[in-house]
């Protein structure tokens, strides 16, 4: 037993890549050790918490802070290294981490969309690609190719590692991404086709998966590394229970739904976000939102009454029983002068077109912003 306890340090899981320990349940790694003799047995070593997420779906907190996130992403800008930039296209704003262009250094990047299935089919996939491009340039970053994937649906992931074999040119790859933009299941992925292992890395929809840095061998002798999300804070999950995670995270190519709206009147995304239509012509606007999420249109000068009359119930998520803990909803207002794109960050966004004047409405710490239309 003390030979086993003194070999700890040598462990992680491989769900999240914490390192095991056996001393503290709050912390990151603790695994029983009963259970790490099992799983050293059966070569499946998992922390509690990630067995629970697996088998249970259940999340349990963790003291890991921003900082210690940074201070792992921060060794990238050393090492000699292909950068893959995991970000979600249905939440491109909420995909992008803050002065990334500082954490890679000289290193390439390659931006991976992942996601693109649920986009509507209509669109073309090389016009997403250009606005991807576009949209990373705006943030500092200039990748030296853009790969569109589904790695739920294992669509493009044949091209994606022909695309990487050909750029790290010998050196080791790094992925990075915010939390919930799919990289686990990206990562996992990749072991299936390279090994045929099923579901190695722990997945969720839950933020901050992935504990600790995870490196997978490569051919060569150099590594695959999956490092763990940047958690957004003002991301939407961050607001939304367990149950309606579902809202922010669609499983579905998501349906378009068009309204012809007059000015003076509101869209109320159930209860969790509000669009104004402050002043302007009659005007169709899309809303691209989780095909589940009740869309409800109301007269502006009505919407505040409405929503304390509905909210909780008509107005749904969140249900009544969470409307005590749930923020309230804090307005924007844009004025439009080309077609853009008023984005509830880690929810959807509306269409909107030129000369018009919206307001946004969100819960208190998340964001709204407009940019230049996807579609």
């Amino acid at each position: 037993m003390t030979e086993e306890k003194n070999n700890l340090e040598d462990l992680r899981c491989i769900g999240c890549g914490a390192k095991i320990q056996t001393s503290d349940p709050k912390q990151p790694g603790y695994t029983p050790q009963s259970a790490i003799d099992k799983g050293l047995e059966n070569d499946e070593l998992y922390c509690q918490r990630c067995f629970r997420l697996r088998h249970y779906n259940e999340i349990a907190p963790v003291s890991l802070s921003d900082d210690d996130f940074l201070r792992l992403l921060s060794q990238i800008r050393n090492d000699d290294a292909l950068i893959v930039y995991v970000v979600d296209i249905f939440d491109f704003n909420g995909s992008i981490i803050p002065g990334l262009h500082r954490f890679v250094g000289s290193n390439p990047v390659l931006l991976v969309g992942n996601k693109e299935d649920l986009l509507p089919r209509s669109l073309r996939r090389s016009k997403l690609r250009d606005w991807l491009r576009q949209q990373a340039n705006l943030s500092g970053l200039r990748p030296i190719n853009t790969v569109l994937v589904s790695a739920k649906k294992n669509h493009q992931i044949d091209n994606l590692l022909e695309v990487i074999d050909k750029e790290r040119q010998g050196r080791d790859v790094y992925v990075v991404g915010v939390t919930n933009v799919g990289k686990s299941t990206l990562i996992n992925q990749i072991i299936k086709q390279r090994t045929g292992i099923k579901e190695l890395i722990t997945t969720s929809r839950f933020p901050g998966t992935t504990l600790d840095k995870i490196e997978i061998p490569l051919d060569d002798g150099h590594q695959l590394i999956d490092t763990p999300g940047i958690i957004h804070q003002h991301q939407m999950a961050h607001v939304l229970s367990a149950k309606d995670l579902k809202y922010v995270s669609p499983q579905k190519e998501i349906k378009p739904r068009t309204y012809q709206l007059e000015p003076e009147q509101t869209l109320f995304m159930g209860g969790v976000a509000r669009f104004d239509y402050v002043s302007g012509p009659r005007a169709g606007m899309v809303a691209y939102f989780d095909n589940n999420l009740p869309l409800h249109r109301t007269k502006l000068k009505n919407a505040d009454e409405f929503y304390k009359k509905h909210n909780g119930e008509l107005l749904n998520p969140p249900t009544k029983d969470e409307l005590a803990t749930f923020p309230p909803l804090e307005r924007q207002e844009f004025h439009l002068t080309e077609k853009s794109d008023v984005v509830f960050e880690g929810l959807g966004w509306i269409t909107v077109p030129a000369g018009t004047t919206v307001a946004a409405w969100v819960p208190k710490g998340i964001s709204s912003l407009v940019r230049r239309s996807m579609i």
